[in-house]
């Protein structure tokens, strides 16, 4: 499985290069910035130092929804409390929970926050699951290159295991079952329903493929029963 990592709206270029760095150093490659030219600036390339091949073939978006196109499964990074999220993993909880995705899924994304600010919930909302680094301090925040360097230390068994065959037939899968599940609140009216909306798509990450099938199997039986 691939796995991007995202930085959004990152400041300082110096962060952005401590990041690509963190990145080569644990086999990871794949760069995507969002809705900055940090990593176009000298300080970036310096601060790389061995690495300046990712920062120099990083790809540029606009905003995150558009970085995470052909993303299958999305984990976002956040300072903010777990207690308010049922979709939280460590970055230990992380491994497990990603090698089983990549036995059926082809592209994964890593996504970082603004130094200053994190990531907006509008953002988070687009995370399969979130995550965040465990820390024992009255301000729990680290260095965005630091928390890459976390994130890559701790999944870069990952980048060594081998792909797997059948990945890509199982490409879109958990999109679609979110989409149906979607489209069934609405058909059945209670899409307006926050509190059954937002868990429904917080489960729907922490599912293995065999889950996510028989899901399938179960909404198209209750599609094909609603259609009668």
């Amino acid at each position: 499985m691939r796995l991007v990592i995202v930085l959004v709206g990152p400041a300082r270029p110096e962060n952005v290069g401590a990041a690509a760095r963190a990145m080569k150093t644990m086999g990871f490659s794949v760069l995507r910035v969002v809705d900055s030219e940090a990593h176009l600036q000298p300080a970036a390339r310096y601060v790389a130092h061995g690495s300046s091949e990712i920062i120099e073939n990083a790809q540029y978006y606009s905003d995150l929804t558009s970085a995470l196109h052909d993303v299958d499964f999305t984990v976002a990074t956040t300072a903010r409390s777990r207690a308010k999220y049922h979709y939280y993993a460590t970055p230990d909880e992380l491994l497990p929970l990603l090698a089983e995705k990549s036995r059926w899924l082809t592209t994964a994304a890593l996504v970082f926050g603004r130094e200053d600010s994190g990531l907006t919930n509008e953002e988070l909302a687009l995370a399969d699951v979130l995550t965040g680094v465990p820390m024992i301090a009255d301000y729990p925040s680290l260095n965005l290159g630091q928390a890459v360097m976390v994130y890559c230390y701790q999944l870069s068994s990952l980048m060594i295991e081998n792909q797997k065959d059948s990945a890509s037939a199982h490409d879109g899968q958990l999109r679609a079952l979110r989409a149906r599940s979607i489209a069934l609140l609405g058909y059945l009216g209670v899409v307006n329903d926050e509190k059954m909306s937002d868990w429904i798509q917080q489960r729907l990450g922490l599912l293995e493929q065999r889950d996510v099938a028989m899901l399938h199997r179960l909404l198209h039986d209750i599609e094909k029963k609603i259609a009668e």
